[in-house]
């Protein structure tokens, strides 16, 4: 425990400008006021609150975890993520600005997310999926957090919807740097990595086919690409593609080349399922049984209204998919190649205030409670458990 005492006691980190700027405030848990519990993270393990910085007033998601409870191992996955964040520096990436301890918590800040997560959005105002205008708006942000992670030799391995967030300003970060992983060895980048993200079970339907493979020709930065294809599908309409089969399936239509498309469309046009001679007993087939550790008890999507039929989507978006979610990685495009994309033209249009609330409508930023609400205090008291409320609906991944 010592370690990780001494080297995370007090860890600032440089951020953005404005009301996404929390480097200057105070490394004290008796100036914070937690407000609203949003969620957990971690395996459970973290507690995340908004909370209102008392000297200043402004409003901070804060994350802490009793270290007294983690192993070794999840010790390290902890200083792991933190030490990443005094290596990244990029206005789409979601890092801890502000880190400290206080007895055994580990205290981590962020700035708050307003309008929480993509998933959340879609969970809570577009049921039925979001415009093309707002999809290109997100995507856009994503892909220029790829961009520098990849040039900075790092695969994310976690994009999905709840690890897009939206900032009350507007500003797109993405998250989930718990999954990121090196590719550089003895200071030189490698083309393929065959490392498994933990928690692969619960990204299978993100994850791209070599990934999912483990074959000796390995995953490289364009995994990620993949997985924004089926982001984009996600947002689209509302429904992660695969949800609904069984592992094991997912798997065999990913290895065999089938994909999903939008919702105008044929689901599966390249025509081989009918071939495919799927096990209907329930026994796993042997492929991929190293990361099918357990079954999706609940996808990440369960509690989102389906969509009621098919939408007509532009031809730069269905271009966007398609090439996203070609099988052979070679063929995928770029993150830089895809930021000229003509769907992210579009872009451009919606850098005003007036025209990115209108990009949100009806979805409304998260605010500090009514002053009926009585907040809960974070006074320094010996217990080394902070106080716990009824769990609201999560904002956003913590995990």
């Amino acid at each position: 425990m010592s370690f990780l005492s001494s080297d995370l006691s007090e860890c600032t980190f440089t951020g953005g400008a404005g009301s996404d700027d929390i480097t200057a405030l105070s490394a004290e848990p008796a100036h914070y006021q937690l407000l609203l519990e949003l969620g957990k993270g971690f395996n459970n393990m973290s507690q995340v609150h908004m909370a209102r910085h008392i000297p200043s007033g402004q409003l901070v998601a804060v994350k802490h975890t009793n270290l007294d409870e983690c192993t070794e191992d999840e010790l390290l996955q902890l200083m792991n993520e933190v030490l990443l964040s005094r290596r990244f520096r990029h206005p789409n990436l979601l890092t801890s600005r502000l880190v400290f301890s206080s007895c055994c918590q580990l205290w981590v800040l962020t700035p708050l997310m307003g309008y929480g997560s993509a998933d959340s959005l879609l969970r809570t105002y577009f049921h039925d999926g979001m415009s093309e205008s707002l999809i290109a708006y997100l995507l856009h942000g994503v892909l220029k957090a790829l961009q520098y992670l990849h040039r900075m030799g790092y695969v994310h391995r976690g994009v999905k919807a709840s690890h897009i967030l939206l900032s009350g300003e507007g500003r797109v970060y993405l998250s989930g740097l718990h999954s990121v992983y090196s590719m550089m060895r003895e200071g030189k980048r490698v083309r393929a990595v065959f490392d498994m993200p933990h928690h692969s079970p619960a990204l299978l339907p993100w994850l791209s086919p070599e990934l999912l493979r483990q074959d000796l020709h390995g995953y490289g930065v364009k995994s990620d690409i993949y997985s924004l294809g089926i982001v984009a599908c996600e947002l689209v309409s509302g429904r992660v593609p695969f949800q609904d089969m069984p592992p094991t399936q997912m798997l065999l239509q990913k290895l065999r080349g089938s994909h999903c498309c939008l919702l105008d469309v044929a689901p599966f046009p390249l025509g081989e399922l009918s071939g495919l001679k799927l096990s209907r007993s329930g026994v796993d087939s042997g492929i991929g049984e190293s990361v099918v550790t357990g079954s999706l008890t609940r996808t990440a999507t369960a509690e989102r209204p389906q969509s009621p039929g098919p939408k007509n989507h532009s031809a730069t978006l269905h271009d966007l998919v398609q090439l996203c979610l070609q099988q052979q990685p070679d063929r995928r495009p770029s993150a830089s190649t895809l930021l000229t994309h003509a769907f992210f033209k579009q872009v451009k249009r919606h850098h005003t205030g007036d025209s990115f609330l209108s990009l949100m409508y009806p979805a409304v930023p998260l605010g500090a409670p009514s002053l009926d609400d009585p907040p809960m205090s974070c006074s320094p008291t010996p217990s080394c458990h902070p106080p716990t409320s009824d769990p609201t609906e999560g904002m956003w991944d913590f995990s």
